[in-house]
């Protein structure tokens, strides 16, 4: 899957059309993607912003469309458009992620990908979380307008959580 194919599916929903008629400066500013290599919890959110009255609504777009308000979501955060046509095909970051985890010798495999597509600064990225086999994390930037890994790191779910020793 890419992510134009469900942009063109919130595109063509009653909700959408009714919302954005309803709120003319709305705006894409998230998505959030969930891909579980596992089981069936893959999930596909994308967010709009209001400026004019400083509010936010997720479409989650799951088997239909449905319209979510976003309670909070933080007052000093400054959203920037994201544009309709970026280049993100799913598989593609995928086999971005596996080849990085070839380079970094780890050979655990992914069980579920939780991304969140994000432009600052005129920059397309994907901040993710991808869990893999034996307990571990994997944290990641992509750079989508260059198809390139910016950040990369691994880590057990050991690693934070806090150990009491008996007695302290």
């Amino acid at each position: 899957m890419n992510f134009e194919f469900y942009l063109e599916k919130l595109k063509g929903s009653h909700e959408f059309k009714k919302f954005i008629k309803e709120n003319k400066d709305a705006f894409l500013c998230s998505g959030f993607f969930i891909i579980d290599k596992k089981g069936e919890e893959g999930r596909q959110n994308l967010d709009y912003f209001i400026p004019s009255s400083k509010k936010m609504f997720s479409f989650k777009l799951n088997e239909g469309v449905e319209l979510v308000p976003v309670e909070n979501f933080g007052d000093e955060v400054e959203f920037e458009k994201i544009p309709d046509k970026i280049n993100l095909d799913f598989e593609e970051i995928e086999k971005l992620i596996e080849g990085k985890m070839f380079d970094e010798k780890i050979k655990n495999k992914i069980e579920k990908i939780l991304l969140s597509l994000q432009t600052r600064k005129g920059k397309n990225y994907l901040l993710g979380t991808v869990f893999i086999s034996g307990l571990g994390l994997i944290k990641i930037k992509v750079d989508l307008d260059n198809k390139e890994v910016l950040n990369f790191e691994k880590r057990s779910f050991f690693d934070m959580m806090k150990i009491i020793k008996k007695g302290d």
